[in-house]
């Protein structure tokens, strides 16, 4: 298990923004980039794409992520070639916002720009997992928020502070582990223990509080009864699914790049509470 502590910096996003233009140059396109699915929005929409993470398929299949890690850039680039270059308007440069795990996060959107260009984008933007599910989920973000994020090979729990990230653990456990006798113990088991790990270590009552209001639960997992039933059992505090937890991280980013419209990130100054810009 991996631990990352990171401290708020700057402010949440609080403009207003000129709604998406209709117009065939102005082309906005959200990723989620999973470990084994792929996931995309175009504005106006809307998604347009929820595929399996490959680079070829059929029998050559090549898994260019995985464990929340772009292990194979070229091929990643090549996937988004065939997946969206067709799928985009013609002379269009697109603003990207692309969501990014907490964990490994310079790396990850260092390796996203250099697949990305493929679609010649005018910007491309990042923004937390953790921080586009509470967006989904219309989360209150001036509070302490714990956000569980259950994904196919990763999973991630993340305290929020006006919405940004404060802390946050990591687990290289997911659904597509389930196969095997005891995996849903030990999932849930993780989590406990990230939990556990925040509350012991916060030297304030952050963490107690979020979870004391109630950590969000995301991710293909929020789908899994079996799983969701031992962490409602397994924790004395209230566990909220947000509504399609598997496709909220996308949502999520959708909203912020509606919002990044109009803005100066727009031109490659990433807005409040997305990451820094790729040009």
């Amino acid at each position: 298990m991996t631990v990352l502590r990171r401290f708020r910096s700057g402010s949440p996003a609080g403009h207003r923004h000129r709604p998406w233009p209709a117009c065939r140059h102005c082309c906005g396109l959200a990723l989620d980039l999973g470990s084994a699915r792929t996931r995309a929005w175009i504005a106006g929409r809307g998604l347009i794409l929820d595929v399996p993470t490959i680079t070829f398929p059929g029998a050559g299949a090549v898994y260019p992520i995985q464990r929340g890690a772009i292990v194979d850039v070229p091929g990643t680039a090549r996937m988004l070639d065939r997946l969206l270059s067709h799928r985009l308007p013609r002379l269009t440069r697109p603003l990207v916002m692309v969501t990014a795990p907490v964990l490994d996060g310079p790396a990850y959107r260092e390796r996203a720009r250099t697949a990305v260009e493929v679609l010649r984008p005018r910007a491309v933007l990042t923004v937390p997992t953790a921080r586009a599910i509470a967006l989904a989920a219309d989360a209150d973000l001036s509070l302490p928020l714990l956000v569980v994020d259950i994904g196919a090979h990763l999973t991630e729990v993340v305290l929020l502070l006006d919405g940004l990230v404060h802390d946050a653990r990591r687990t290289a456990l997911g659904t597509a582990d389930l196969a095997g006798a005891g995996a849903t113990a030990e999932i849930s088991e993780a989590i406990t223990t990230m939990i556990t790990s925040m509350l012991r270590q916060d030297r304030t009552s952050l963490t107690a509080e979020a979870l004391t209001r109630g950590a969000l639960l995301a991710g293909g997992g929020a789908l899994r009864p079996d799983l969701t039933r031992r962490l409602i059992g397994g924790r004395h505090a209230p566990l909220r699914a947000v509504p399609a937890p598997h496709t909220a991280a996308l949502r999520g980013a959708a909203k912020i790049l509606q919002a990044a419209h109009g803005h100066p990130s727009a031109g490659g100054t990433s807005p409040p509470g997305s990451g820094p810009p790729f040009r």
